[in-house]
């Protein structure tokens, strides 16, 4: 039985290569997954196929079984796995305090013209927000 998406096991590092590999290219065989991954980091096909069938079985991605070669996508968004990932950090290394994580990351990262924009009309909205 599948677990609900509400109760999908976190991915691991090596699952997350995987899932980005689907979230950068759609559904894709084993054998696409692992030409992508071998070009990448060296991932053996047998390798990328158990890591597959694990993630099948964890609920992380579903499986088309209709042709040959077996087609995976990914179940969890990216957006939705990085939220996950980022509250999870934010409680355990930031105390629970997201601001203390942007000014970590601004301070040691310099951020391109661009992101700072984002960051400003983000801050904007944010500010607005707040006095409602």
């Amino acid at each position: 039985m599948k677990p609900s998406l509400h109760h999908v096991s976190r991915p691991t590092e090596a699952e997350l290569a995987i899932l980005q590999v689907l979230w950068e290219h759609g559904a894709c065989t084993v054998r696409d997954v692992h030409e992508i991954l071998h070009e990448r980091d060296g991932t053996g096909y047998t390798t990328a196929l158990k890591q597959l069938q694990i993630m099948h079985d964890k609920g992380l991605v579903e499986r088309d079984e209709s042709q040959r070669a077996h087609v995976y996508r990914a179940v969890v968004s990216k957006e939705r796995t990085q939220k996950r990932f980022l509250a999870d950090m934010v409680r355990r290394l930031f105390d629970g305090s997201p601001s203390r994580l942007v000014l970590q990351a601004l301070g040691d990262h310099k951020a391109s013209r661009e992101e700072l924009r984002e960051i400003r009309t983000l801050l904007n909205r944010l500010d607005k927000d707040a006095d409602r």
